[in-house]
């Protein structure tokens, strides 16, 4: 017989200390308001009425990455960009989590150029990759319930001991960004 048995209905709430931080985190996620192309329209379309992310914890958009924890690339990001995007994302408090939104962020999309980063996870590490060109809010709204499910299997101790990603700005072959470990 567990104590949950025995407690009964005394009021008595019993979890794990995970579970709730965890609970915590996925119903306070602060985005940061960061959109390079017309997946930004969607994004920020899916913070209107019509599909309001408030109901997920996401009152507003965060304006500085020392206020989010939560960074969605909404479309392409160019070589010269990355660095920029990469000290964004140092600069957001542990622990923090990232969405690809729309192909572009995701693989490059149709820009398949030497100045497109094929994808965003080749400057920051992407938790959820969101497709379509662009995608709807309900796309952004699934991708960010995806995380939210993520999220709540996560260790708390998992991100002290998260693990350096960082890139060379410019290496021999045209720019490309390696993650270093």
């Amino acid at each position: 017989m567990g104590l949950e048995e025995k407690a009964g209905d005394l009021g008595i709430v019993t979890t794990s200390l995970e579970g709730l931080v965890n609970w915590g985190r996925t119903n306070a996620m602060w985005p940061m308001l960061f959109g390079l192309a017309c997946c930004a329209i969607e994004m920020m379309s899916a913070q209107a009425s019509n599909y309001d992310m408030s109901r997920f914890g996401m009152e507003l958009m965060r304006a500085s990455p020392r206020q989010a924890d939560l960074m969605i690339v909404a479309g392409r990001v160019s070589r010269k960009m990355a660095p920029v995007v990469r000290r964004l994302y140092d600069q957001m408090p542990e622990p923090k989590w990232v969405i690809a939104m729309g192909d572009c962020a995701s693989c490059g999309g149709v820009y398949n150029n030497y100045a497109i980063v094929q994808g965003v996870d080749e400057v920051v590490p992407v938790d959820v990759y969101v497709a379509g060109c662009p995608p709807r809010p309900e796309a952004l709204i699934d991708g960010i319930l995806q995380l939210h499910k993520k999220v709540r299997g996560d260790k708390i101790d998992q991100y002290s001991a998260n693990a350096e990603f960082r890139i060379d700005h410019l290496s021999e072959d045209r720019g490309a960004l390696k993650p270093v470990s």
